[in-house]
């Protein structure tokens, strides 16, 4: 049974009548196909689709980002990669099945993978935690990263979270400080690494495994710092307002593209990843090839200097805001507001002590007239 979003109730019609169309003898009265309107209404189909997913508003892209028929992390590992070998374990507290790890070939090149993994029902979704990693997740990609590092392997990322896990556990057992030596481990790598958000990129949760060399981003998929839901609920106090706090956010591939946050968008088939997974297959395939091809001729040294440079670039071009100052001028303004504020304290000190200086000699010429 297929999936549908609230606003694809036109598209569910026209399927449905190609569905019934195509198996007559389940309808009474009718015995014979009717291919061509099944060919007119596949040609409506399509153009609905397209009329559809070209203007999508952050909001409907977030959702399409969670569809639950989007082909996941495990998908992707088992059909791009050859002699994939699962490792387990972060060696301190146990494992965590919301990530899948392992070594595999990709293209013939030996690599390491990690993905996030939501599940395909909700039997593997409550085995996988929803994609949410526990500290121990974290410390599993710590302890591989290094070792990839340590054989000279590139390292793919598959990010889809909708965030680090919160429970009190997770908290107990260090997720801060799990989710933050991720990222120092991952911005000192001397090896290729590409990271993939393929539905979901939420929060520490996801940047923690995104810090890569390349950052590439399905053109359905979202990556911001908070879901819509809880941006909405601090801002406005209303988690209603998710198409304003979506549209805030800038969190669509074409924002964080045009922002210089991610580094290439990977388009989707007609109606989504989900309508067509073979296609969108080989769209990522050709797309992790192409960048993992230009990363392997630089050096370790310019591998580890492109990383850095490519973070600490970011927002310098261009602000989120056209009322938000580059990062050059902001900080050149904050300076000049510094000195302006200790210079007008200096000015109003100046001014204070002079003003009680006269009125202390005025005070002691007064005294000295009526007492002397």
């Amino acid at each position: 049974m297929k999936n549908y979003l609230n606003f694809e109730n036109e598209i569910k019609n026209i399927e449905s009548e190609i569905d019934r169309l195509r198996d007559p003898y389940n309808n009474e009265g009718i015995s014979t196909v009717d291919t061509v309107k099944i060919d007119k209404l596949q040609s409506d189909l399509e153009k609905k689709l397209k009329e559809t997913y070209s203007k999508l508003d952050p909001w409907q892209t977030t959702l399409v980002a969670r569809h639950e028929d989007r082909p996941k992390s495990k998908f992707f590992i088992d059909n791009l990669f050859d002699n994939f070998f699962p490792l387990s374990g972060d060696r301190l507290f146990g494992e965590d099945k919301s990530s899948i790890a392992g070594l595999a070939k990709f293209e013939n090149i030996s690599v390491l993978v990690i993905g996030q993994e939501k599940g395909d029902d909700l039997d593997s979704r409550i085995e996988r935690n929803f994609g949410m990693m526990r500290p121990e997740g974290y410390r599993k990609s710590i302890r591989l990263m290094k070792i990839a590092d340590k054989f000279g392997l590139p390292v793919i990322i598959f990010i889809d979270t909708p965030g680090a896990y919160p429970g009190v556990g997770a908290e107990e057992r260090g997720q801060a400080e799990a989710i933050a030596k991720s990222i120092e481990c991952s911005l000192s790598l001397g090896v290729p690494t590409i990271s993939v958000i393929i539905g979901e990129g939420g929060s520490g949760g996801a940047i923690a495994l995104a810090s890569s060399n390349k950052i590439l981003m399905f053109e359905n998929a979202i990556y911001s710092v908070i879901s819509p839901e809880g941006c909405a609920s601090i801002l406005w106090r209303d988690p209603k307002k998710t198409l304003e706090a979506a549209t805030a956010m800038k969190l669509t591939s074409k924002n964080l593209l045009e922002l210089k946050i991610i580094d290439e968008i990977i388009l989707e088939p007609n109606g989504g990843a989900h309508r067509d997974r073979d296609q969108t297959l080989i769209k990522l395939k050709k797309s992790i090839a192409r960048n993992l091809g230009e990363l392997t001729t630089m050096s370790r040294q310019d591998i580890i200097e492109h990383r850095k440079n490519k973070f600490l670039n970011i927002g310098r071009d261009k602000a989120i805001s056209n009322d938000v100052l580059s990062f050059d001028d902001l900080f050149s303004h904050r300076v000049s507001q510094i000195f302006n504020v200790r210079k007008k304290i200096r000015n109003k000190k100046t001014y204070t002590f002079t003003l009680i200086f006269v009125v202390g000699i005025l005070s002691l010429l007064i005294f000295q007239f009526f007492f002397r």
